[in-house]
């Protein structure tokens, strides 16, 4: 089937992209899910230490994060059917392959070609469905892609723990391969190639280079601060390339004329209260489910399946949300449900934060969870729908892939603070064994220590929501 070359706007193409979105989403996001409780199974196998197992989970966040953003980009300039195709075939292709990684370095590197693949598909995904449905039905359609993205990212849990603890570890990577076949097909029959609506701008590649010694360099600081010390070369060299290099790429991105990042959006209150809470959310929820996969496997020695079924609460509140979210959006401003969206999930993480002493059953923690989940959900669909509605259409590529970015920086900030805040009080003897599950040999007198870990991380994404609810509130009301 030939695509069709047309801009017309409909419910049945809005729901027919929305189906190809959600197979690339569903597929990319379940693995951010599945290494939450299956990385102490990979971790075991090469043999990782602290400093590598945190880069199973680091290396494609961090990679993800620095090109949703360049391919937002590309997008604007060349095409999103395209590219959204490529992406997709690449992120299949490859999780074949990591499947047969002979050393952890390999698969690192592999890693980093998988952050590609899912940076593609995942930075054109809400454009194609801005562009496919109309603004009656738009909220509706990114209510379900929301409630798409976070249930495939928080069930990765449940199937990452069933391939780990049934097959082994390379099935965590090799279940994708089938479904990326399916959406490959089903993207090639049914997008439409719509004409790009951006000028032909220069690339920026200044941009690019800049924000990936930036962000590179704050997040090898953070996670191996812990471990090796806040004195060791690696740590200080990392820390140095971040003062050096953020101030420099923002002095680069204000004064381009076709910046990777469009700083100016920041000028509109609105706009970046938006971009803010976006990473405020995104560092408060994402830690949740790896501490609670981490301390189920490490503390009460269950297996990763079983852990990945204990953090399902989050994705119930997900699931039960997200449609009422949509509905509510097209409705009430985001100043409101956003906020609120926040406030709740500080609520959920308040309840989990002394969980590790606190709760003698699951019923609590089982609660917090839900909370987390639901009010996340309850903030995602109208933030996001606030953005998407209000730029330019040429530039809604860029603006998303702005949004994307600062989600997935919340996200592996938020992954490499928590690890470092478990890992920072532990002797060096026992660093490693945080990441070996429900085979580690924790001495009962050092566990108040690791219990102590836990909690600081917790307090963190606390922290983290609560400035999240103060600048979603000061964003204003919606312009009439």
């Amino acid at each position: 089937m030939n695509p069709v070359q047309t801009e017309t706007k409909s419910e049945r193409y809005g729901w027919l992209v929305l189906s190809v979105t959600s197979l690339g989403t569903m597929l990319t996001l379940l693995n951010v899910g599945t290494l939450n409780v299956a990385l102490p199974v990979v971790a075991k196998h090469f043999h990782a230490t602290a400093t590598t197992a945190n880069w199973i989970l680091l290396s494609y966040m961090l990679f993800n994060t620095i090109f949703i953003l360049v391919f937002g980009r590309v997008a604007d300039l060349f095409g999103r059917r395209k590219l959204y195709i490529i992406g997709l075939l690449l992120f299949t292709v490859v999780s074949l392959l990591i499947g047969f990684s002979p050393n952890i370095w390999t698969l690192l590197v592999l890693r980093a070609l998988q952050a590609a693949g899912g940076a593609i598909v995942i930075t054109n995904t809400t454009p194609l469905i801005t562009d496919a449905f109309p603004e009656r039905s738009l909220a509706k359609g990114l209510g379900i892609n929301v409630l798409t993205a976070s249930a495939a990212q928080l069930i990765g849990p449940v199937v990452g723990g069933f391939f780990a603890t049934r097959f082994g570890w390379a099935w965590v990577f090799w279940f994708n391969v089938p479904v990326g076949v399916i959406g490959v097909v089903w993207a090639m029959i049914t997008l439409r190639a719509l004409p790009t609506r951006a000028t032909h701008e220069r690339f920026d590649w200044s941009g690019n280079v800049l924000l990936f010694f930036a962000l590179g360099g704050f997040i090898l600081a953070l996670s191996e601060g812990g471990t090796l010390g806040w004195s060791d070369p690696i740590v200080i060299g990392g820390l140095a390339a971040f003062v050096i290099m953020t101030p420099l790429f923002l002095w680069v991105e204000w004064r381009s004329s076709s910046p990777l990042m469009n700083l100016r959006l920041f000028g509109n209150r609105r706009y970046a209260s938006a971009y803010v809470a976006t990473f405020l959310n995104a560092f408060a929820r994402t830690a949740v489910v790896l501490l609670i996969g981490l301390y189920e496997q490490t503390i009460h020695h269950t297996s990763a399946f079983v852990a990945g079924l204990a953090v399902l609460p989050v994705t119930i509140g997900m699931i039960v949300v997200s449609p009422v979210a949509g509905s509510l959006a097209s409705r009430y401003d985001a100043r409101i449900l956003s906020s609120l969206g926040l406030a709740v999930s500080g609520l959920g993480i308040a309840i989990l934060t002394p969980f590790t002493g606190m709760f003698e059953t699951y019923v609590w923690e089982g609660i917090g969870m839900l909370l987390v989940g639901g009010g996340s959900a309850l903030f995602m669909t109208p933030n996001t729908s606030s953005i998407m509605l209000t730029i330019d259409p040429a530039h809604r590529g860029t603006a998303n892939g702005l949004r994307s970015m600062l989600q997935n920086m919340g996200q592996v900030t938020s992954t490499a603070l928590s690890l470092m805040l478990v890992a920072v009080g532990l002797p060096k003897r026992l660093q490693s064994l945080v990441y070996q599950g429900n085979s580690a040999q924790i001495p009962g007198s050092d566990l108040p220590w690791l219990i102590s870990g836990f909690r600081m991380a917790m307090v963190s994404l606390l922290v983290a929501t609560v400035l999240g609810v103060v600048v979603s509130l000061v964003r204003g009301p919606k312009s009439v």
